[in-house]
């Protein structure tokens, strides 16, 4: 069987092994294809069915968490961790709390998070986790029951070698303090390692906060450094108004780039001076109001509730808020009106079809697998210095940050050239290169 045809008899082993999970089948499409050069000039990995394997998870854990709101009412809701692969080190990934949480949506998460981890070159697997609660309108009494609930049914697969999570959409310093208070009641120890993303005063590694955005900021700019240029002087527009797109707004403006517009599931903010990054942060992380409410204190900013920042005029756009939220509609428009680079601050933001006219259009495209890995290696720079019981500056951490990502964008280009392909290729070069540590730690370690 050539390699091709091994590849499409992969997926449709997925898709019937895994029905109904439509955003794993497509994590799965987007990588397969890219591994064919490297299963070609490595057929031992085709003999120890090592793709085969990397696909299918270590382990799957769906679970029933019951809790009591403020009205005495239980509720039940559903959680979920997928411990995808720990060839490289413990599985490590996020949780997430939202209501569109289900098994297909955190198995493709974690399945982005292998090649992720891979890419770090830090010594974490991938996983990922979830439940389908939405803490919005919650309080904070009925969020403590919730992760209580949640983690006193998670914390006996969890472990510093074993199984590591940290926050993602829902979940934020709040929910990490609920969730490690109840882990160590529950297992009498203090295991900081056990749960990255926790405030500095008791563990937390100092820019993880920003790490997400600012990495997948300076994936950018290593992109256009490519090309001889830079964010100084560019017109920039991020999708979403979270924690990865207030820290990408930050470092754009701190780069010299000018960010035009962000948004929320309500809509989006148009400000032609440039966001004001103090109120938006005022807005969404103390008032926890709808985006509208900038436009509302700001002067000259407009909002809209229909269409998208994607078609405004910028020479670069970050998506930075959820999965297929950059469509082929909007690739065209971003092309039209002359976008240069791409990069993925949220996971798998970019459908197939608008991959694929950026390609056509030679802008430059990083994949999250990539461009967002800033978040997750600051999250194992955390456990190294629980592990050592340190504590760096945000000076140090960021600096650690920077080189990473240097390595991911360099490592991405050279993987690409290797197989034969255009250095600007991120898609094949970071699936390849994040797949090749992987598989070789598989083929080292057995049939396991």
């Amino acid at each position: 069987m050539d390699v091709s045809a091994r590849i499409e008899a992969v997926y449709a082993q997925i898709v019937h092994r895994n029905p109904g999970e439509s955003e794993f089948h497509q994590a799965a499409r987007e990588v397969l294809p890219a591994l064919a050069p490297v299963l070609g000039a490595h057929p031992e990995y085709l003999e120890a069915r090592i793709v085969e394997r990397l696909c299918e998870p270590e382990r799957q854990l769906v679970f029933r968490v019951p809790w009591v709101d403020d009205d005495g009412e239980v509720q039940v809701n559903r959680g979920f961790r997928v411990e995808f692969n720990s060839a490289l080190g413990p599985y490590k990934g996020g949780l997430r709390f939202h209501p569109s949480v289900d098994l297909g949506i955190v198995k493709f998460l974690g399945f982005e998070q292998i090649f992720k981890n891979a890419l770090t070159g830090l010594a974490i697997g991938g996983g990922k986790g979830g439940a389908d609660f939405d803490p919005k309108g919650r309080s904070d009494g009925e969020v403590m029951r919730f992760c209580q609930s949640f983690m006193t049914e998670l914390h006996r697969h969890l472990g510093e070698h074993t199984d590591v999570p940290a926050g993602d959409i829902g979940v934020g310093a709040r929910e990490i303090g609920y969730l490690f208070g109840q882990y160590k009641r529950l297992t009498n120890r203090f295991e900081a390692g056990v749960l990255t993303g926790k405030p500095v005063a008791w563990g937390g590694s100092p820019a993880r906060t920003e790490a997400t955005g600012y990495g997948t900021v300076h994936f950018a700019q290593e992109m256009l450094r490519t090309r001889k240029r830079d964010f100084d002087g560019l017109t920039v527009v991020v999708s979403g108004s979270g924690n990865v797109a207030l820290y990408a707004i930050e470092k754009v403006h701190a780069l010299g780039g000018r960010v035009v517009a962000c948004s929320d599931s309500s809509g989006h903010v148009v400000d032609p001076d440039g966001v004001d990054l103090a109120l938006l942060k005022e807005i969404k992380e103390v008032r926890r109001q709808r985006i509208s409410a900038y436009a509302d204190a700001k002067p000259g900013a407009v909002f809209s509730g229909r269409g998208s920042v994607f078609e405004l005029p910028c020479e670069v756009a970050l998506p930075c808020a959820t999965q297929n939220e950059l469509t082929e509609q909007s690739a065209i428009a971003l092309v039209k009106n002359g976008v240069m680079a791409v990069a993925e601050g949220a996971n798998m933001p970019c459908t197939p079809a608008a991959i694929e006219i950026f390609r056509e259009a030679d802008v430059l495209f990083g994949p999250g697998k990539a461009a967002n890995a800033g978040g997750v290696a600051t999250s194992a720079l955390e456990m190294q210095q629980n592990a050592s019981r340190e504590r760096w500056t945000f000076a140090q951490t960021e600096a650690r940050l920077g080189a990473v990502m240097t390595e991911v964008h360099t490592l991405c280009r050279a993987t690409a050239d290797r197989y034969g392909c255009s250095p600007d290729d991120y898609a094949l070069g970071a699936n390849a290169a994040g797949f090749v540590r992987v598989a070789e730690a598989m083929a080292a370690q057995g049939v396991v």
